[in-house]
């Protein structure tokens, strides 16, 4: 199965959010990123009061960007047997909400995840990767509420 979310997308707690939902549709990322996959949120479900859906001039996507070239684990050295390092193959996920700083001035906030695989991890511990993305997600899912009020209030606490 490869990245392709379903239509309806539901959203995690948020303080002043009831039950939110996202559709989404396929989208063309901006030509300069690459091979890389977007959506556009075109409509909002449940209570998001002062949240807009997908615009030209309030974007509300996510893109999901691929290695421009899949690195493999290098050869051991003939005389050695020994490995270069593995090198890392860099996926990024980014999130762009359109939204505004002022009275009729808009502004973007995003989202960046970036996840870092060394080359040959995917074959030789494959489950390593997916304890990492589940632990990631799940965490973010768990402590959506908390982080959207860390990130308005500006209050890490103790």
């Amino acid at each position: 199965m490869t990245w392709s979310p379903d239509s309806s997308i539901t959203g995690s707690a948020q303080t002043g959010f009831t039950d939110p939902t996202f559709t989404v549709v396929d989208d063309l990322p901006p030509a300069n990123i690459g091979a890389a996959k977007q959506l556009a949120v075109t409509a909002l479900g449940g209570t998001q009061t002062g949240a807009t859906a997908h615009s030209a001039s309030l974007p509300f996507t996510a893109t999901l960007i691929k290695p421009a070239t899949l690195r493999s684990l290098p050869a051991p050295n003939p005389v050695t047997g020994l490995r270069a390092p593995a090198p890392v193959n860099l996926w990024k996920l980014i999130i762009r909400k359109g939204g505004y700083v002022s009275s009729g001035v808009p502004a973007i906030a995003t989202l960046r995840m970036e996840i870092g695989i060394p080359a040959g991890m995917e074959t030789y511990s494959p489950a390593e990767i997916r304890a990492m993305l589940s632990f990631a997600l799940g965490l973010s899912f768990e402590e959506s509420a908390d982080l959207g009020d860390t990130l308005v209030t500006g209050v890490v606490g103790t």
